[in-house]
């Protein structure tokens, strides 16, 4: 059998490792792509760094890690007949059953049966990989390659921007990991007349001003609720954007979200935490929305066309480059802060 380098969680606890293992072979289902690019996302770090959700979440190890992905098409399973050899993709990662209740109204984003790449199935942090058919998304020829590798992110800054109304709303991001700066970029070009955010880190204080961020609050430095208040003339902001899972920076956002507004979460706390549903959910008459995935496929539609025309621009975003085998500087630079979104080329 052919070999291939891949990064492997292969045990519990901290830390992964680079190995020599088997290239894989499609089913009738599937495509083989060569993994020209891949990215690391928080999801990886939380594996990689073995927290709380990785222990109660992750079940098969060993198991390649990773989930963003840009390949080219190099063979294809008897069943396929969407793509083709030579075909460049990004993947969307959430591999729906198709016949469960919510595959069937619509929502194969949130499949009861639905499988994770890198989570609970081999991923893409490999020389080669193999996709189902069905996520295989083929790239418009105008996007670069380096930007496909993050389309999948993307997807989430994008469903999460536009699970509501944002043109000529104010707009609040909290925490400006790389999600959380695509969603201030993706805020701007959807019309969103101010855009707030909130960030601990120099470094992504400064990368949110550079995609578009009217003001960068540091919640060391600075009230959030009293600066948000005071940009948002007294009535609060309409739109919240949280991006950063902290229990804080939550309590913070629904204090500064006005009467009516819309809270769309995308970020994960690491433990339950205690909201007063009273005050701040049901006497202000908010909408609070849980964030998934990406619409399949009108997310990944949308994405596209932000991408192609121009209109988005990723370059600002992608800080930092690395060959797969250095796979250990990306999740050290993860761990600081000090960086947007990293990728890896095998």
């Amino acid at each position: 059998m052919a070999k291939m380098k891949a990064v492997i969680k292969a045990k519990p606890g901290p830390g992964a490792e680079l190995v020599d293992m088997e290239k894989p072979v499609p089913g009738p289902d599937q495509v083989l792509v060569k993994v020209l690019a891949t990215s690391i996302c928080g999801t990886d770090l939380h594996i990689y760094e073995w927290n709380e959700w990785a222990q109660a979440r992750i079940k098969n190890l060993p198991q390649v890690m990773g989930h963003e992905l840009c390949g080219e098409v190099l063979e294809l399973g008897k069943n396929v007949k969407n793509v083709k050899k030579g075909d460049i993709i990004s993947a969307e990662t959430h591999i729906a059953c198709g016949h469960c209740y919510l595959c069937h109204t619509g929502n194969a984003h949130i499949c009861v049966n639905g499988k994770i790449f890198g989570v609970d199935v081999n991923g893409v942090f490999a020389e080669y990989a193999v996709v189902p058919g069905a996520n295989a998304w083929i790239l418009d020829e105008k996007i670069p390659k380096d930007f496909a590798s993050v389309m999948e992110p993307l997807g989430n800054a994008v469903h999460t921007v536009l699970a509501g109304e944002i043109t000529g709303n104010t707009v609040l991001v909290t925490g400006c990991g790389p999600i959380g700066v695509m969603s201030v970029a993706v805020s701007r070009i959807c019309g969103a007349t101010k855009v707030i955010a909130t960030e601990l880190n120099d470094y992504r204080i400064q990368l949110a001003k550079k995609v578009g961020a009217d003001l960068v609050i540091n919640p060391k430095k600075e009230n959030v609720v009293e600066k948000v208040l005071k940009e948002t003339d007294g009535l609060g902001i309409d739109v919240v954007l949280e991006m950063s899972g902290n229990p804080i920076a939550i309590k913070q956002a629904f204090e500064s979200l006005r009467p009516g507004g819309r809270f769309s979460i995308l970020g994960i706390p690491d433990k339950p935490m205690e909201i007063d549903l009273g005050k701040d959910i049901v006497f202000k008459y908010i909408t609070v929305q849980g964030i998934n995935g990406r619409l399949m496929f009108s997310t990944w539609h949308k994405t596209s066309r932000f991408l192609s025309s121009g209109r988005l621009d990723l370059e600002p975003i992608i800080t930092h480059r690395f060959r797969l085998e250095e796979f250990e500087k990306g999740m050290e630079l993860m761990q600081s802060g000090n960086c947007g979104k990293i990728l890896l080329y095998p």
